[in-house]
């Protein structure tokens, strides 16, 4: 729904006021949890270099799965700046996981989707992703891992989440396996997201986002 102006009158797009597209891209994460995805993706940004910090916006956007779509696009249309769209969420109980997966592809929108969970992601941090079928029992399982890594309980709602997964565990290490691991479901002839598990796309945004720092920090010289 577009927003009024003082006078009651309806803006249209030229009128609205122009925002500053940031140097290194305006993130838009829209996911359908309350706490693990936004507590991840905001201490990445907390993390970044306080020079790099104001060139890359990672905004994080919570609603319901069914919903994920058409919030992705209601904000990218409306607030131009919002140049990267991605949808972040989980196979767990979702019917049309693949159908989701497809449509907000057609849209133009990223995807980083995780099978069975986002922990399955997490767990690269300590050098594997096991073979978990089931949401409760992969999120059981990281919990005692992530205690006996970082001597903390897990907590999806805990703000130091990611400095914890970095300082504890390997990044680097993170970003191998998950694609180690998308690449071996595909020789498995397994290319639709509902059966491709243990396997995640999120390492392709963590990646991405991760290039542009390192580029920013240590441009190649001509």
């Amino acid at each position: 729904m577009a927003r009024k102006d003082r006078t009651g009158n309806r803006k249209t797009r030229d009128q609205r006021p122009v925002r500053r597209v940031p140097e290194m891209g305006y993130y838009l994460v829209v996911t359908d949890t309350e706490a693990t995805e936004r507590c991840f993706f905001t201490g990445l940004h907390d993390s970044l270099p306080k020079n790099v910090k104001k060139k890359l916006v990672i905004k994080v956007i919570e609603t319901k799965t069914q919903n994920l779509i058409q919030k992705c696009l209601e904000m990218t249309a409306y607030e131009a700046q919002y140049r990267i769209p991605w949808i972040v969420f989980d196979r767990d109980q979702v019917p049309n996981f693949d159908q989701i997966i497809n449509d907000a592809e057609k849209c133009g929108i990223h995807v980083g989707w995780s099978n069975p969970c986002f922990e399955i992601w997490m767990f690269a941090y300590f050098g594997n992703m096991p073979a978990i079928q089931e949401s409760w029992t992969c999120c059981s399982k990281f919990g005692e891992l992530y205690k006996s890594k970082t001597g903390q309980e897990y907590s999806k709602a805990d703000s130091d989440m990611y400095k914890r997964l970095c300082e504890c565990g390997d990044e680097e290490k993170a970003l191998q396996i998950a694609s180690q691991k998308y690449e071996q479901r595909l020789r498995e002839r397994k290319v639709i997201p509902s059966q491709m598990c243990p396997a995640t796309t999120v390492h392709e945004l963590v990646k991405e986002i991760r290039g542009k720092v390192n580029n920013a920090l240590y441009p190649l010289s001509d």
